[in-house]
């Protein structure tokens, strides 16, 4: 009876306490006397501070693109990406005899990339420009290595020498649109990069255009299109995007294509113009590479009088729990409630448009897994990861008995099997919390109003410009706690 009961009584005794301070007849009015559930409260304190985080896994379709400087820390931050494209499985052009042919070659009209702002999501002034690079790599790079934001593949070697290599200037705002085009509907802002020069491929083949190659590769080998992992490998190696030049907008990238227009004949003899798109999706690698000043982030990670979050591949915020006293004399208790909030502290700077905004989700997860958790693209489980969004200047994680009595067991086995387990792992009982975005699916389902919804199918480090500073450091961090055991004394 004692287990089937349990949940329901650990939900109703939370909500009692929290209207209530008073606890000593909570077991009485919610079991009968042979089982009466003993409840009782405690309060600890937990301790914090900024931990500098040298970089971040890079594998992750939350793109940006672009250099700002930082008000708070009066530093530079830039993020530059890597992308490859993918292609549809069976995707088929018309009969070569279709196409339009000069010199035996196959010959396309134009070929671009297209790079799609999400400008919600963008930081800075829309009208300032920046220089970007366009890169070809000579390579793929290598999908079974693990890649971080301080890994540049250009400094790697993955830059073809005599490939495409373009320098354009962009704005979020594309002035080459009139304001008329800008104004109608379905318009949204892009940079348009051309890729029409003469092409020479990595065999020394020359091509009027680089969509000229994309084509008469397909007609000499149309196995280098059976799918992506082929058309990575033998076609399209994928392209770097660096920052020349330019400072104060970070852009959000949330679609990336590589667009081919040609033009074939359909019937009577007429010609009809079309186009193929190949897309950057998960299905293929994109990284990113950030670039910061850390002499800048360590001065703010060595204030004690709070700690920070702060990103891309900023600052995190370490917090040792208080294991060992919650449990001491609660050995064969159960754990009903462990709760901590952290608390927002206003920021010093002068209130500006410019001014960086918080992370609305923050991810909690034991130290010892800080990275292994994304390289192995996890989700939380609220047993040893949490998240909590931010609300009303507040995180608040309101579950963590589960990973309380998680770093207990294994503190308590590990020490009975090695003296010195506990100054082997340091960390045991410290987590860390980590500004994260969502991976979103495909809207699929349909809440009560009608609208579709889209499900969550992952999480990744937050790449967007966000900064706060958290109550902590020098002032601990309240740990609220609910205790329950049933009496077994009859």
């Amino acid at each position: 009876m004692k287990f089937r009961l349990f949940t329901a009584i650990a939900i109703t005794a939370m909500a009692i306490v929290s209207c209530s301070e008073e606890t000593a007849g909570i077991g009485k009015s919610l079991t009968d006397e042979d089982d009466k559930l003993q409840v009782s409260t405690g309060i600890f304190e937990a301790h914090s501070k900024s931990l500098v985080i040298d970089s971040i896994y890079a594998q992750n379709f939350d793109c940006f693109f672009g250099q700002i400087k930082d008000p708070e820390t009066g530093t530079y931050v830039k993020t530059e990406f890597m992308t490859q494209f993918n292609l549809l499985e069976g995707v088929k052009f018309p009969s070569k005899e279709l196409m339009v042919v000069e010199d035996g070659q196959v010959i396309a009209d134009s070929c671009e990339i297209w790079l799609f702002f999400n400008k919600e999501r963008c930081y800075g002034d829309s009208l300032v420009p920046l220089k970007m690079r366009l890169q070809e790599l000579i390579e793929p790079m290598d999908d079974n290595l693990v890649y971080y934001s301080d890994y540049d593949p250009e400094e790697a070697g993955y830059i073809r020498e005599g490939g495409i290599d373009k320098k354009q200037m962009f704005s979020i705002v594309n002035h080459t649109y009139s304001d008329e085009a800008r104004s109608s509907t379905g318009y949204g802002d892009i940079i348009r990069i051309t890729l029409n020069d003469p092409y020479i491929a990595p065999d020394g083949q020359s091509y009027n255009n680089y969509g000229s190659y994309l084509l008469q590769t397909y007609y000499d080998h149309p196995e280098y299109y059976k799918n992506s992992y082929t058309f990575v490998h033998k076609v399209c190696p994928g392209f770097n995007f660096k920052i020349e030049d330019g400072l104060g907008v970070m852009a959000n990238i949330n679609d990336i294509s590589l667009r081919l227009y040609y033009h074939y004949k359909k019937s009577n003899d007429a010609f009809t113009n079309t186009m193929m798109a190949f897309a950057a999706t998960p299905e293929i690698l994109q990284t990113c590479h950030v670039t910061n000043d850390k002499e800048g982030l360590k001065e703010l990670a060595a204030d004690n009088s709070c700690t920070y979050l702060k990103t891309p591949s900023g600052i995190f915020t370490e917090v040792e729990l208080p294991v060992v006293k919650i449990m001491e004399g609660h050995h064969n208790d159960s754990l009903l409630s462990v709760n901590m909030t952290f608390q927002r502290m206003n920021s010093e700077l002068f209130e500006n448009e410019y001014l960086l905004k918080a992370p609305s989700m923050v991810l909690m997860i034991q130290k010892d897994s800080l990275f292994s958790f994304f390289e192995k693209e996890k989700t939380y489980d609220y047993r040893s990861s949490f998240v909590s969004s931010l609300n009303k200047n507040t995180y608040s994680f309101t579950n963590m008995g589960n990973i309380v009595t998680l770093m207990f067991r294994d503190m308590f086995v590990g020490s009975l099997l090695d003296p010195d387990w506990e100054k082997k792992h340091p960390d045991w009982n410290k987590v860390v919390l980590v500004p994260v975005t969502t991976i979103l699916s495909a809207a699929q389902k349909t809440n009560t109003a009608g609208a579709a919804t889209a499900t969550v199918n992952g999480i990744c480090n937050n790449l967007a410009l966000t900064s706060t500073k958290l109550v902590g450091g020098n002032t601990p961090i309240k740990v609220n706690v609910i205790y329950a055991k049933f009496n077994d004394k009859k």
